[in-house]
């Protein structure tokens, strides 16, 4: 396994991450096959290792994988996402971060921790009140580095921005969702955490399961999500998916392989999260750390989806208050007329 360094922050890490969201009771509630898969994945050269306190259990069965090689890692974990009914448990505000640490820092039984993220941006929380706290838990010893995850462009340069001037702990890193279905992160985010000497962690490079090839159209699909997820079954997403299935044959490989090699083969993504539930998947997922994409591929999978653009959207990415709600994006009726 070769490495990387993650963004400016001198830590250096593997191209594939273990996501750990499918180690908890909702994914794979067995401990013994979660410790084998966490053996597994460092033994094979995975250093970094990145779960949330919203991943129900995950992080408690994460510490337990993780008893006697937690130096041996990378580790990440997030906040912000709700936990819970409380409404103050949740979003960037200082008194759930100082809070939600420790928590965090509890159920994975270790003393820090090497990145902590915010899972999603807080548009009700002023971003000085967020990086502030953070500062205090870097300087406090307990969390080495900071990062950011789905947060629009302009937002990450406004964190940037208000770091410098207040001389704050900046964002170091950036964690964004984008696949072979999705390449719009490909405009600004990724050159923008360029531009700031981020490094990037990818959510999903499978798409949520739409690039194994389990998701075929006319075909019945085992794959459980299929009835949660709106884009999963979108047909514009399916018809891509059928166009990448003989590229990636024709290129000796299989789907899951051509999407992970192509997501770590931009110069600006540092790694790809893999978040495997069995320990066959795992396997799987590790065999594609030998892929690598020609020029005549990548050209090819421009062909399908051009650079910069999607088709359709994740049903788990974030949305700014503009996409959510109509009355942000539309003037007054009587206001929209010209005359």
């Amino acid at each position: 396994m070769h490495y990387r360094p993650l963004g400016r922050t001198g830590i250096r890490v593997s191209p594939f991450a273990l996501g750990a969201m499918m180690f908890s009771s909702f994914g794979n509630g067995d401990q013994q096959e979660v410790n084998r898969m966490v053996s597994r994945a460092l033994d094979a050269g995975i250093n970094l290792v990145d779960t949330a306190d919203a991943y129900g259990d995950s992080e408690e069965m994460l510490g337990r994988a993780l008893k006697g090689r937690r130096d041996d890692i990378v580790l990440a974990s997030k906040f912000a996402r709700p936990i819970g009914d409380d409404v103050n448990r949740q979003g960037g505000s200082r008194r759930w971060i100082v809070a939600a640490v420790e928590n965090s820092l509890r159920r994975l039984q270790t003393d820090h921790l090497d990145l902590y993220q915010m899972h999603r941006p807080d548009p009700e929380t002023d971003i000085d009140e967020t990086l502030s706290a953070l500062t205090d838990l870097v300087r406090s010893g307990k969390v080495r580095a900071i990062g950011s995850s789905d947060m629009p462009a302009s937002e990450i340069v406004e964190a940037q921005w208000v770091a410098e001037r207040r001389g704050l702990e900046r964002f170091r890193t950036e964690q964004p969702h984008y696949s072979l279905l999705d390449r719009t992160i490909e405009r600004e985010v990724l050159p923008v955490a360029q531009r700031y000497g981020m490094g990037t962690v990818i959510w999903s490079p499978l798409a949520s399961g739409m690039l194994t090839g389990r998701i075929r159209r006319g075909q019945e699909t085992d794959l459980r999500r299929t009835r949660m997820f709106a884009a999963l079954r979108d047909e514009r997403r399916i018809d891509a998916v059928e166009e990448f299935i003989p590229l990636a044959e024709e290129a000796g490989m299989s789907l899951t392989h051509m999407a992970l090699a192509f997501v770590i083969a931009h110069p600006g993504v540092t790694a790809a999260l893999i978040g495997p539930r069995t320990i066959e998947q795992l396997e799987d997922l590790l065999a594609a750390s030998e892929i690598r994409l020609s020029d005549d591929v990548l050209d090819r999978i421009d062909a399908i989806v051009p650079p910069g653009t999607g088709v359709g959207r994740m049903d788990q990415e974030y949305n700014t208050p503009p996409i959510l709600s109509a009355a942000l994006r539309r003037r007054p009726v009587q206001d929209r007329a010209a005359a």
